[in-house]
């Protein structure tokens, strides 16, 4: 119960842009005002808050407003995609202080490779100068599907050979820190949640649009991760009844008609992108950046192709606002940036018309607030997740009936 209160404290502090005194903390965590006193005793000999100053608010004395310290605590995010590999160091305020982007090794065997980016990790360490013991833990974003409990990535797409291999336990020895880990939709639900702290919506879905396409999920403001951890696998989803052949034995699902990859083949095939050289490995990136630009120059066929993507994927995303009954929709991802644009322009009023709920509430569209380029800050909010955000289930007990 007292890391309980002491973590609703903390998360009323944190989503307070102004700060909060403790008369107000009492009011809005409902906890006695001798309980908030030494609860937020305990966090300022900690350091993991300061007082502020104080703010005069009709007759009495002023109150003293209380902050979180941006030096109190750090996290470091680490962000897995079959392209890149992310890095980041992230204050206790959500200030990226550090970044790093390098190529995701995936020619090694893959414990090697992990055991790489520990050390990567600890080089980022070293060289910000931080004291070890304000880094509070590596939270680290990966393709599913995983297994939460074992912290073990099962064999995700693209990245071949990474069959059962245990993540969080390599980077836990190679880092000398606590590991948490989760899928990358996840992580970037939750990035959501921290970095729009005052302004989010508490029922959500992310759609987040990587090398995969994968949908993270927030209800009355929790992150819901479903009983394996592997909440959001939407690729199975048929977003056009009469689209190309699935491996699953359907046609049309998400996997084969609104993945990037997907939509650069059919820019080729239209003569909007040329054929990629023979034995040049092709940059999904840049290509899909180029097939957005031609778009923009209002080239037709290239319009056409992101269109058609945009009402698949709004078709898709469709089922999960009805069946959830969500208020909001945010896309983000590493390519996002690319589609903005024209999702934002026809996805709004296409959900509009596929909503069972438009004539009681309407589907607010939006894109991330996370700055692209910055996945692993997602990462990073695990950690901050576990020790700032209060969760009812840390109530009850492992008991056995």
């Amino acid at each position: 119960m007292g890391d309980f209160n002491q973590a609703v404290i903390l998360d009323s502090i944190r989503r307070s842009a102004e700060g909060l005194s403790r008369v107000e903390l009492a009011a809005s965590a409902g906890l006695a005002a001798q309980t908030v006193s030494n609860i937020c005793r305990r966090l300022l000999d900690s350091e993991l808050i300061v007082e502020a100053g104080k703010e005069t608010s009709g007759p009495g004395k002023p109150r003293t407003i209380l902050r979180l310290n941006p030096k109190g605590m750090y996290a470091i995010g680490l962000h897995i995609d079959p392209a890149t590999t992310n890095y980041v160091l992230l204050d206790a305020v959500g200030t990226v202080l550090v970044s790093v982007d390098e190529v995701t090794d995936l020619a090694s065997p893959p414990a090697q490779a992990v055991a790489a980016m520990g050390s990567q990790i600890r080089r980022i360490i070293a060289e910000s100068g931080i004291p070890e013991h304000r880094i509070a833990g590596v939270g680290v974003a990966t393709p599913g599907p995983v297994d939460a409990g074992s912290g073990t990535v099962v064999d995700p797409p693209h990245m071949t050979g990474w069959n059962r291999v245990p993540l969080r336990d390599i980077l836990q020895g190679s880092t000398g820190l606590p590991v948490v880990m989760d899928k990358d939709v996840t992580a970037s639900a939750v990035a959501e949640l921290w970095a729009g702290a005052e302004n989010n919506a508490t029922d959500f879905v992310f759609v987040y649009i990587g090398t995969g396409i994968g949908a993270g999920l927030v209800l009355n403001d929790q992150v819901v991760r479903g009983s394996s951890g592997n909440v959001g696998e939407i690729g199975h989803i048929i977003a056009d009844p009469d689209g190309p052949p699935c491996d699953c034995g359907r046609r049309g699902c998400v996997k084969v008609t609104c993945m990037p990859e997907t939509l650069v083949a059919q820019a080729r095939a239209v003569g909007v992108l040329p054929a990629a050289p023979e034995g040049v490995e092709p940059s999904l990136p840049a290509d899909l950046a180029a097939l957005a630009e031609a778009a923009a120059q209002g080239n037709r066929k290239a319009k056409e192709v992101l269109a058609q993507s945009a009402r698949r994927l709004a078709g898709a995303v469709s089922v999960l606002t009805n069946l959830l009954d969500v208020d909001k929709v945010v896309f983000g991802g590493p390519f996002w940036p690319a589609l903005a644009t024209t999702y934002l322009e026809l996805i709004p009023e296409l959900l509009r018309q596929l909503s069972v709920t438009s004539c009681v509430h309407s589907v607010e569209v939006t894109g991330t607030v996370v700055n692209s380029g910055e996945e692993a800050f997602g990462a990073a909010c695990l950690v901050m997740e576990k020790t700032f955000s209060s969760n009812a289930a840390q109530l009850l007990l492992d008991a056995k009936f």
